[in-house]
């Protein structure tokens, strides 16, 4: 289930998504500090996919994935998405963008815009699913490993207008 992380306690997303962090991007990962200030910066959104808790975790939410973006008034940037390894290629991932699409379209961005590793070929499937078009390269934009990034761009504004449009029908 996606939900917005505010509905959520957030020591628990913090160390949540800083757990995710360190499995997932290595020592490219945020820390818990990281995460918090990320979290808590202006015209930031975040949403995470929780699933019920078992037995072992004391009945708190599992969170398996998260996501987020900034919006700037005009375009809304993708900060990351991540998803637990023992929960990909589950959906989550789509859920997840799908959301966030669906968020920026709400706050009014005319577009989103993305960093994506040159070598994260099921990100980059995603994002092409989605509708993503690449724009450029960020060479060494991945620290510290050095790794270049495409970016890459979505229009989610509705239909413009252009020009006038009578509010009468031909009969």
């Amino acid at each position: 289930m996606i939900i917005d992380i505010n509905e959520l306690d957030r020591e628990l997303v913090v160390r949540s998504i800083a757990t995710l962090e360190r499995e997932l991007f290595g020592k490219g990962a945020w820390s818990e500090s990281a995460v918090r200030q990320e979290l808590d910066a202006p015209a930031r959104f975040y949403f995470a996919d929780v699933a019920e808790a078992d037995g072992g975790a004391e009945g708190r939410p599992v969170i398996r994935g998260y996501a987020g973006f900034w919006y700037d008034g005009d375009d809304a940037e993708i900060m990351t998405i991540g998803v637990g390894r023992d929960y990909q290629r589950h959906g989550i991932a789509a859920a997840l963008l799908q959301r966030l699409i669906d968020e920026a379209r709400t706050q009014g961005a005319a577009r989103m815009l993305l960093e994506v590793r040159v070598d994260n070929d099921p990100a980059l499937a995603l994002y092409e699913r989605f509708g993503f078009q690449r724009l450029g390269l960020r060479k060494r934009y991945y620290q510290p490993e050095g790794i270049d990034a495409y970016t890459m761009s979505l229009d989610v504004a509705g239909p413009r207008i252009v020009g006038f449009q009578s509010g009468h029908t031909a009969a």
